[in-house]
């Protein structure tokens, strides 16, 4: 039976800034990693809206952002040539959160406040301020809304995977096209990872990194993670009496976001019957766009009178139902099972800081750079859930 120091059941994002973390921290280490699909045409990563913000409610998570924009903007020069990647393209036009309510506003410079703190640019504009910048914006319902001047904005989601998986692979991680059906657990210890097509293979440590099979995987273990596919349907709109390219990303208090995207805008809500779906429904919801969308962005932005869908994709969120945060870290009771699962639409941004700080928990047995206990899975057990109030 060939051993690993480290399997990892996952490729794509997480699972490859894992691996190439590792094995920069530690080269001698023998990594595996198991991806299904190495097209990844149907991952998270792949499917990604690509955006990277600082303005969440958790320190923590502000945190992971900090370093992961840095990271992006800087990766070429991190990743190193065998990555291949000469630029992610980060293009910093900002996140723009809208409120209707006073109470809205007062949450917002309590959460800038928190955010400058930790390094961000966030600033609270009132209604004037709003018009003046953005004097194309229709503000009747808005109170204020809060901007991450810098350091947000949005990236190559591709390019991203690919350096990681490009340096992981030279720093020597071995990638195999496979699928994890089965674990062998002696003692509360991972001691094989069983491959549909590769039979048994030994392993030190095991991480969990199979986004939406995050679940059925932990199950194999005996473990319950309360993390399901969810859809949504994202549309490339034509607007050509709206042409905004210094548009930020735009939050809507009225259930939508928007920004543009190279001369048109990307564009998605999440419908009120949000719920689980099966991993093979890739049927897009058309009848969002016209009937929850677009009556939005009318009233929201002058000149989206005339507008055409130009495409239209489908994607799945690995959906944390406890809390919409992500799990990460040993699980509780086991002596080398690790998980990052369910980060709810996040995990693109926050792959740089989460490789990064699996790779020390699994070679020091604990959090060193950034302390991402809050997001450990002890909560899941407890059913105490760690609320992000900026969830999109």
């Amino acid at each position: 039976m060939a051993g690993y120091d480290v399997v990892i059941a996952g490729g794509a994002v997480t699972g490859s800034s894992t691996a190439w973390w590792l094995l920069g921290l530690q080269p001698d280490l023998r990594v595996l990693v198991v991806e299904p699909d190495p097209t990844y045409a149907q991952s998270a990563t792949a499917l990604s809206v690509a955006s990277v913000r600082q303005q969440f409610s958790n320190p923590v998570n502000v945190e992971i952002s900090r370093f992961g924009v840095d990271f992006i903007r800087n990766f070429a020069d991190r990743i190193g040539p065998q990555g291949g990647v000469p630029s992610l393209g980060l293009k910093e036009n900002g996140y723009l959160f809208l409120t209707g309510t006073e109470n809205g506003a007062s949450l917002m410079e309590e959460l800038a406040a928190m955010q400058r703190g930790l390094g961000a640019a966030t600033e609270v504009l009132d209604r004037p301020a709003l018009a003046q910048r953005y004097p194309w914006m229709q503000l009747d319902d808005v109170v204020a809304g809060s901007l991450g001047a810098r350091d947000e904005g949005w990236f190559d989601n591709m390019g991203l995977l690919s350096g990681f998986r490009n340096g992981a692979r030279a720093r020597g991680a071995v990638y195999v096209k496979d699928r994890v059906v089965g674990l062998t657990l002696e003692s509360g210890r991972v001691t094989g990872v069983q491959l549909a097509e590769g039979g048994l293979v030994g392993a030190g440590a095991f991480l969990n990194a199979a986004g939406t099979a995050s679940a059925d995987i932990c199950a194999m273990a005996g473990l319950g993670l309360p993390v399901e596919p969810r859809k949504r349907t994202v549309f490339v709109i034509d607007a050509p009496n709206a042409r905004h390219p210094e548009a930020p990303l735009i939050i809507d208090h009225s259930g939508i976001y928007l920004r543009p995207e190279h001369g048109q805008w990307i564009t998605a809500t999440v419908p009120d019957d949000d719920h689980a779906c099966t991993r093979d429904d890739w049927e897009p919801d058309h009848a969002q766009f016209e009937d929850l969308i677009w009556p939005r962005l009318y009233a929201r932005c002058e000149g989206f009178d005339a507008v055409k869908v130009s495409r239209f994709w489908v994607g799945h969120y690995d959906y944390n139902r406890l809390d919409q945060n992500a799990v990460l870290g040993l699980w509780p009771g086991t002596a080398n099972f690790f998980i990052a699962a369910g980060f709810s639409g996040h995990g693109l941004q926050q792959s740089p800081a989460v490789g990064r700080g699996l790779a020390e928990q699994i070679l020091t047995g604990g959090w060193q750079t950034l302390d991402l206990s809050p997001l450990g899975p002890e909560r899941i057990l407890a059913s105490r859930p760690f609320l992000e109030k900026a969830v999109v």
